[in-house]
């Protein structure tokens, strides 16, 4: 039997104007927002729908900007009676599918998702870490890249988004060196990208100790649908792997084509993205390429994308 997967976008899809649409046309939506703006104590529609950017990119209030935005269109998306049989989210993203699964309140993760930005920023002092993309390398062949160039500082893959496109994150020099390295062995194209801290590699570590403090406070349910995880690309088994998995998740690779693969071995035809930008269906359709699978992939943001959603509750 064919099955739907809600997917979750992570940081980096942000833009003002999310969700604005959604929560002029679905009460369910501006509930969603007003109980964001209760919870930090910060006006999330103002923040969202006028911005100005310095303030929406900053790493604490976009991680929480981006979760409301995606549940806001959740919960617009549940009204209509429009489900699915397995989540996931991409970094932020799957903290949008632990609450679609009810492992924990929307309230709760949306103040640990503040948290976690400014836990992930304070981590690394700017002008120490940076990231880059590596396009067309062998996942293999660029591992071998990563090994060469540690002697350098840190560096490690902190994204497998898809067939031909990783993201490296460490350590300035040693990052430069492995782009430059990578170039050599046959990249397409490898670039330094604009962020504000070297995410999902050791360095974040520290991040991860906080979090954890945050986490084992909070009431966490067992999964009420399958949960696929970024750290391992595993179906979330229990509420007490919950914790594990979102600590590792700050300084690990994100295992996205991993878990798009693992879902469409599950029977996953149909991915809907929910949230801002439409990055993970470019990333599905070239997995599900890569992989001779024919799946539908929609992505949810404002009132058109979702009137052309034809899955029908």
């Amino acid at each position: 039997m064919s099955k739907t997967a809600f997917v979750f976008p992570g940081q980096g899809s942000q833009y003002i104007g999310m969700g604005k649409e959604i929560v002029g046309n679905f009460k369910i939506a501006k509930t969603t927002f007003e109980e964001a703006s209760d919870c930090l104590h910060l006006d999330m529609e103002k923040l969202c729908f006028e911005g100005p950017d310095e303030e929406l990119i900053k790493t604490e209030n976009t991680q929480p900007a981006i979760l409301t935005t995606s549940v806001a269109i959740l919960r617009a998306m549940e009204e209509l009676g429009i489900g699915c049989e397995m989540t996931a989210g991409l970094s932020l993203g799957e903290y949008g599918s632990l609450v679609k699964s009810n492992v924990f309140s929307f309230s709760d993760a949306v103040q640990l998702v503040k948290k976690r930005g400014k836990y992930m920023q304070e981590a690394v002092p700017l002008g120490v870490g940076v990231m880059a993309a590596i396009l067309g390398l062998e996942r293999q062949v660029l591992e071998k890249c990563l090994n060469s160039c540690s002697q350098y500082g840190i560096v490690e893959a902190a994204n497998f988004n898809s067939p031909g496109q990783i993201v490296i994150s460490g350590e300035i020099e040693a990052v430069k060196v492995a782009v430059k390295k990578a170039l050599e062995l046959g990249a397409k194209k490898a670039v330094l990208l604009p962020v504000s801290a070297p995410f999902h590699c050791s360095l974040l570590k520290p991040a991860g100790e906080k979090l954890k403090e945050d986490l084992q406070s909070l009431s966490i349910n067992s999964p009420e649908i399958p949960v696929v995880t970024n750290a391992e690309a595993k179906i979330l088994s229990c509420k007490s792997k919950v914790i594990d998995s979102l600590v590792n998740q700050v300084s690990k690779s994100v295992l996205w084509q991993d878990s798009v693969e693992l879902m469409i071995e599950n029977d996953v035809e149909t991915f809907i993205e929910i949230g801002p930008g439409k990055t993970l269906a470019s990333f599905i359709k070239r997995i599900g390429k890569s992989l001779d699978k024919k799946i539908n992939i929609y992505s949810i943001e404002d009132m058109a994308s979702l009137k052309a959603l034809p899955v029908k509750p």
